[in-house]
């Protein structure tokens, strides 16, 4: 099912799926003289609810992706700590307390 999630989800992200959405929207805007305003209701609700959740998938792929790229760049220089690799799936608390840490380690300046 993810995997559904995730091929429809760039599909709709991408000019030709977005064009698709567009000509179904205005089809169900046809729609409406014909007395049909409760099936245009609807559609435009389940349409608004996948859009939502595309908009969603795409976001956390992004911060997924941006995250691998920090994590590489972390392992990779070999000067900054290893704790922080995988922040992002601990506790918020957790991570609160990491950025103020951090924020504290970077205004006292650096260390050596």
């Amino acid at each position: 099912m993810n995997m559904l999630l995730f091929k429809l989800s760039d599909h709709l992200s991408r000019p030709p799926g977005f064009y698709v959405t567009l000509v179904l929207l205005a089809l169900c805007t046809l729609l409406v003289p014909l007395g049909l305003t409760e099936v245009v209701t609807y559609v435009l609700s389940v349409a608004a609810i996948v859009i939502t959740g595309v908009v969603l998938i795409q976001g956390y792929r992004d911060t997924a992706a941006i995250h691998a790229k920090l994590d590489e760049l972390i392992v990779a220089l070999r000067e900054t700590r290893n704790d922080v690799v995988g922040l992002e799936h601990a506790d918020p608390k957790v991570i609160k307390e990491a950025v103020e840490h951090l924020e504290q380690e970077a205004a006292s300046g650096p260390t050596s």
